[in-house]
């Protein structure tokens, strides 16, 4: 019996090795497959669409993760994942914008750079993208450099190149996280404009900012028609309580149409400054006093927006005030050119900004992890800021343990500082790190600009931009 057995188990080896090497021999080879196909392989990713552009594929994916990645078992969801495809042969940089992704082809710079291909990824919770229904304790920034491992780990099979990770803003910060947690996945890092807060209730730096930004005559416009926007609170809280009533605007989460004005000006000159060019100043009004009502209203509704603090302008952005009031921090700034009697609640924190039902515990702990890690390991990473950037009041620095790293600062520039706005030798030394990073051999006369033209589709920069005081 037992010699029938142990025959019978060398017969079925021998037939499972025939039947193995026979579909090997069958198979098409990876290189001669379709890559919508090889993405679709890839266990627990489906196609929403493709969408055509030259030279390139584009694929909108959706990728199941689990909602707690300690705890797998416990559920899953389905994250939006997009893909620009070029050629396997090529680097591929991860892009995170730290909320929603875009479901159209665009390009990032270091993609640009390097001529690569581009995988983007949605942020966790932000919708479609969120369990349901949601437990808002795993909204956090392991979970969501998590994420981006798992999603990497599934493509690095097929783009096998290097890779980069890049983002702005909050994207900038989601990219550090991931650098910080699996500093083994990317093989360089470009963060543009990324906040580092790493002592919530220490927000001086940005006072001083604010004290010194631009010139006086431009710090005196701006302070000057936010002032007046709260001198004139009755009158403009009416055509407010109006402009609500039209467009079905309501005022639950944050408690009150007062409360909701009061943010939106006090946001107005960081607005500016995070969006504007001190060239702007000159559509700011030059006399507030006797500007019209109109004119004031119409100032701070195109530079803060009338609707950020309605529960309809709040809703989208849920995750990144929850993630502020747990984790990230928030700034405070205080408001010297402006009476006391007129500010009723100052800058209101992140908790304000989300449904009650919703709890939220501040988490010390987790920026000043992030800043201790970045200056004491930092390798291959490059952090970019604007001179004129609010955000970049409180960044990150490097220590003496960093390798290969950089933090530069574009001159004159806001929330939209990229590498090509600096001063010449940085912006040669930057693109020469980034293909290096890359793995991208370039003749020496390329590598201080993009391998890739400039595609005005492709490449239009939209800044990352968001209502303001979100970075």
């Amino acid at each position: 019996m037992r010699k029938a057995l142990r025959w019978l188990l060398a017969l079925t080896v021998l037939i499972g090795t025939l039947s193995t090497a026979g579909a090997a021999t069958a198979a098409p080879t990876p290189e001669a497959t379709d890559i919508k196909d090889r993405l679709l392989a890839i266990p627990g990713v489906s196609l929403i669409e493709e969408k055509p552009y030259p030279g390139y594929r584009f694929f909108v994916l959706n990728f199941t993760q689990p909602v707690d990645h300690r705890h797998p078992s416990k559920g899953v969801f389905q994250q939006r994942v997009t893909v620009l495809h070029k050629d396997v042969s090529r680097p591929t940089v991860f892009y995170t914008s730290g909320y929603n992704v875009s479901v159209n082809p665009g390009r990032r710079e270091p993609t640009q750079i390097v001529d690569g291909n581009q995988v983007s990824l949605e942020y966790r919770y932000f919708t479609p993208s969120r369990p349901a229904p949601a437990d808002w304790s795993k909204l956090d920034i392991w979970q969501a450099a998590s994420d981006q491992h798992r999603v990497f780990a599934a493509l690095k099979k097929i783009y096998t190149k290097n890779w980069l990770a890049t983002g702005g803003s909050k994207g900038g910060m989601t990219a550090t996280y991931y650098e910080r947690f699996y500093p083994r996945d990317m093989d360089g890092v470009v963060a543009y404009v990324a906040p580092n807060d790493v002592v919530d209730h220490e927000d001086s730096a940005y006072d001083r900012f604010f004290a010194s930004v631009g010139t006086k005559e431009c710090r005196d416009r701006l302070n000057a028609v936010q002032r007046e926007a709260l001198v004139r609170r009755e009158p403009l809280e009416r055509r407010y309580a109006a402009d609500a009533a039209a467009n079905g605007y309501t005022f639950t989460t944050i408690g009150s149409l007062d409360r909701a004005y009061e943010a939106v000006v006090l946001d107005y000159v960081w607005g500016f400054w995070q969006y504007s060019l001190l060239s702007d100043c000159a559509s700011i009004p030059a006399e507030a006093a006797t500007a019209t009502d109109d004119e004031i209203w119409d100032s701070v509704d195109a530079i803060s927006g009338f609707s950020a603090y309605t529960d309809q302008g709040l809703a989208t952005y849920t995750p990144y005030y929850y993630q502020a009031g747990t984790q990230l921090g928030a700034p405070t700034i205080h408001f010297p050119a402006i009476e006391k009697k007129y500010i009723r609640y100052g800058y209101q924190p992140p908790r304000d900004f989300v449904p009650r039902d919703i709890p939220m515990t501040f988490r010390p702990g987790a920026m000043r992890d992030v800043d201790t890690w970045v200056k004491h390991n930092a390798r291959h990473m490059l952090f970019v800021y604007g001179q004129n950037d609010p955000w970049g009041s409180e960044r990150f620095r490097l220590g003496k343990g960093a390798k290969d790293s950089y933090v530069f600062t574009a001159p004159g520039l806001n929330h939209g500082a990229n590498v090509a706005a600096l001063v010449a030798d940085q912006k040669a030394l930057a693109t020469a790190r980034i293909l290096d990073w890359a793995g991208v051999a370039a003749p020496a006369a390329d590598r201080a600009k993009p391998l890739a033209k400039f595609d005005p589709k492709l490449d239009a920069r939209d800044m990352e931009r968001e209502p303001t005081l979100r970075p």
